[in-house]
């Protein structure tokens, strides 16, 4: 009974565990298992990393696909208002030419 149970534990922490697959390289992919934690490490780039609870990585990692999704949004519309000026400008060109 105490191997079943141990087992069983085994099993219910393995399925606990997250896996992930990150790059190693360009192109070169490995596999992890990363096991249940009660911190992680954020790359917040130039050669900066930082450990944080789990709560506060969540919060942080929000904070940023928000401020990404808000930079996405200025992003599209000035892409939009330089395809207007190309087409006014295309049309100004063709005008002189002809």
């Amino acid at each position: 009974m105490g191997i079943y149970q141990t087992h069983a534990a085994d099993v219910e922490a393995f399925h606990r565990a997250l896996l992930a697959d990150f790059e190693v390289s360009e192109g070169i992919y490995s596999r992890a298992r990363i096991e249940d934690t009660d911190s992680v490490c954020l790359w917040l780039g130039a050669n900066v990393m930082l450990e944080y609870s789990c709560e506060e990585a969540t919060t942080r990692l929000q904070k940023n696909l928000e401020n990404a999704k808000a930079r996405l949004e200025v992003l599209v519309a000035n892409l939009q208002f330089l395809r207007e000026q190309v087409t006014i400008t295309r049309v100004t060109i063709a005008r002189v030419y002809n």
